[in-house]
C-alpha cells in the first residue's frame, strides 16, 4: 500500500455519529429486536444492527495514535451534513507518520462527486503513488 486516500473518512463513525444520532424509539427497536432504522438523504433507510454498533465499538481508532507511516490525505467537504470534517482532522491528528495532511473543500458535501472535486482526489492519489494522476 503506497499510501492512503480518505475521502469524507468516518472512521469510529458507529460510535461517535450513529450511536449519539438514535432517538429514544430507534434504542428501544434496537435493544428490543438488535435492528432499527435510520433515515437517509441517499435512498432507503439504513438498517442499523446492534452487532454494528458492537463490532464497531470493538474496533475503535480515533483514540489512540495509528501506527501507521504511510502517506495519509484526508479529505473532506466542509459542508458534509453526514460526517462533520473535524473527523478527518481527529485522523491527521493520530496518523503517527509525518505525511499526514487534511484538505478542506469550503463548499464540499459528503459525496465529494462534482468534477472538480473528483479533480482533487485524483492528483491526491497520484501524489501518495509518486506518480502524476491520469
Amino acid at each position: 500500500v503506497a499510501g492512503l486516500v480518505g475521502i469524507a473518512a468516518a472512521p469510529d463513525f458507529t460510535e461517535d455519529l450513529i450511536r449519539p444520532r438514535l432517538d429514544a424509539r430507534q434504542r428501544r427497536e434496537l435493544a428490543a429486536t438488535g435492528l432499527t432504522h435510520r433515515p437517509s438523504p441517499y435512498g432507503p433507510p439504513d438498517p442499523i444492527t446492534a452487532a454494528l454498533i458492537e463490532d464497531g465499538r470493538n474496533r475503535l481508532v480515533l483514540r489512540d495514535p495509528i501506527a501507521l507511516t504511510m502517506p495519509l490525505r484526508a479529505v473532506h467537504g466542509m459542508a458534509d451534513g453526514d460526517v462533520p470534517y473535524a473527523t478527518s482532522l481527529r485522523l491527521v491528528d493520530r496518523w503517527v507518520g509525518d505525511d499526514a495532511r487534511a484538505l478542506l473543500i469550503k463548499d464540499g458535501d459528503h459525496r465529494l462527486s462534482r468534477d472538480r472535486d473528483l479533480a482533487v482526489l485524483w492528483r491526491l492519489i497520484g501524489e501518495v503513488r509518486g506518480r502524476p494522476a491520469p
